[in-house]
């Protein structure tokens, strides 16, 4: 059986999928992660809020594109979770 759970943005501020605008991707559709992982950013005037995945298991699909505004409660990311 499966589960997916949907990540939502803590705040209002700027979605990051990336620690720099230099470095690769936290993670990508079809990654798996582990619990505590960082899959994205939320910036808000130079404040960075790590995104981390609540429980392991595949990136299912990102909501939101690098860079781009949210709103707090937004989903950002589900993740399948299996059991």
């Amino acid at each position: 059986m499966t589960e997916q759970i949907t990540m939502q943005s803590p705040m209002p501020g700027v979605f990051y999928r990336r620690p720099d605008p230099d470095e690769d991707l936290f993670a990508t559709e079809g990654d798996f992660v582990e619990a505590g992982d960082v899959i994205g950013l939320v910036g808000v005037m130079k404040n960075f809020h790590d995104i981390t995945a609540e429980q392991s298991g595949t990136i299912t699909r990102y909501f939101v594109d690098n860079e781009s505004e949210v709103d707090a409660g937004q989903d950002l990311v589900e993740i399948e979770i299996s059991e």
